[in-house]
């Protein structure tokens, strides 16, 4: 028989929120307006540890006949923001019991907190530190999770995460990536943990642009001090874009299903290594084509450089380099990169410059020193250098810059040639010195 909750609830003490958990063999259940709540963990796993770091904490709901209630369905019963409150306590004490006689004394536990618990501030929270006390588990096993929303008032918000701070816990931003994604709220509220939307996982699943954009988005929450969390990985192919992201965590149908029967979940490893290795043997796949272009353009630099050492000009020391069907722009830079002079583009009608990005075309004493295949051949004289794919400030398109430093009358100089990308066919050869 379930117990009745008072109606309305003014307030949640422990004296109103513990008659409604149950022990028993199986662990810990709480009764909440006719229904049975439990907990399902869902392990999350570090890629670079190879194994579970931490479990999130998810409710299950069931009725009197053991059915199923959908968790959107169980959150719409509170009437209050009092009974909202209350249910958001009592999920939290029962995770934590349960995973208090969890047997494991190491890793994380992931709590959801509800966004009115979050968005009332400390005030409305102070409970939580002493249900830590009550069931013994220590604060820095615990990150609360919370939600990636708007709130009305931030500065309650940021009081909110100062107490779990405080007390020791770590704090996540969750559903990043989603309607109201906001780097701003990553710098003020500084999350240990950034947990990225699944939508986030979804588009980069079909859309090459977006696998780029979520790679930048994690190189750019690690730059901020995240650690980042992608979840919803249901499929080999969505590990690997998890992977290539270089993602700390990931979680997902794909590692494990949430389960209420804890006694199973170290029984579910994946084989993390086995996807590593697969990673790793598609990565050299990746690079070879790249490393491939060397050759085909090693004697047309040589014969470039030649004529650049006999006085010749650029355009005409080029013009092999330039005949060829990719080809796009010679240009010369110093070791500053600077460019010296002007740019030497192809003949060919299809390689001239969009005319929507004519403000970009001139890029003479242009400084290219931030440029990774200015360093990239500055590191390496006389040994021609290849970059991956990538897009052109000097008219907006995918492309590969094939730089090459030699000496000219005793200076240091890089010989640059840039190629459509969308032109290249994949080459076989590896790289090799010059000179």
């Amino acid at each position: 028989m379930s117990k009745l909750l008072p109606q309305p609830l003014a307030t949640t003490e422990f004296s109103l929120i513990a008659p409604l958990l149950n022990q028993s063999e199986s662990g810990w259940s709480a009764d909440y307006q006719g229904l049975t709540l439990k907990t399902a963990l869902q392990p999350i796993y570090s890629i670079s540890h190879q194994r579970v770091v931490g479990y999130e904490a998810l409710v299950r709901a069931y009725d009197t006949d053991q059915a199923r209630v959908l968790p959107i369905h169980l959150f719409q019963l509170p009437r209050d923001a009092a009974e909202n409150l209350l249910l958001d306590r009592l999920c939290r004490y029962l995770h934590l019991q349960n995973f208090a006689a969890f047997s494991d004394p190491i890793n994380w536990l992931f709590l959801n907190v509800s966004p009115q618990v979050v968005a009332n501030g400390r005030r409305c929270d102070s409970f939580f530190g002493q249900l830590l006390e009550r069931t013994g588990l220590a604060p820095h096993r615990v990150v609360i999770e919370i939600v990636e929303q708007p709130t009305d008032d931030a500065g309650q918000l940021q009081e909110a995460v100062n107490y779990y701070q405080a007390l020791g816990c770590l704090t996540a931003i969750d559903d990043f990536g989603a309607g109201h994604s906001n780097f701003e709220r990553i710098w003020n509220l500084s999350p240990d943990i950034v947990k990225l939307d699944r939508s986030l996982l979804t588009r980069a699943t079909r859309d090459r642009k977006a696998r780029h954009i979520l790679n930048g988005m994690v190189a750019l929450l690690h730059q901020s001090g995240c650690l980042v969390l992608l979840e919803g990985v249901e499929t080999r192919d969505q590990a690997m874009i998890a992977i290539d992201a270089g993602v700390d965590f990931v979680q997902g149908f794909f590692f494990c299903h949430p389960t209420t029967d804890l006694s199973t979940l170290r029984k579910q490893a994946p084989d993390i290594s086995a996807l590593l290795a697969e990673y790793k043997n598609g990565k050299r796949l990746d690079q070879d084509p790249i490393a491939g272009i060397i050759p085909q353009f090693s004697g047309h630099f040589l014969t470039a450089i030649k004529g650049l050492n006999e006085g010749m000009q650029l355009e005409q020391a080029c013009q092999a380099l330039l005949d060829h069907p990719a080809a796009s722009r010679c240009y010369l830079m110093d070791i500053n990169g600077i460019q010296i002079d002007r740019t030497a583009t192809a003949a060919a009608p299809k390689h001239r410059q969009d005319r929507r990005f004519l403000p970009l075309e001139n890029t003479e004493s242009a400084d290219g020193f931030r440029q990774n295949y200015l360093k990239q051949a500055l590191a390496q004289p006389n040994i021609l250098q290849a970059t991956t794919p990538y897009l052109s400030v000097t008219g907006a398109h995918m492309c590969i810059t094939l730089s090459l430093a030699y000496y000219q009358c005793g200076r240091l100089q890089v010989l640059c040639c840039d190629l459509l990308a969308a032109q290249m066919a994949p080459p076989e050869a590896r790289p090799r010195a010059i000179g």
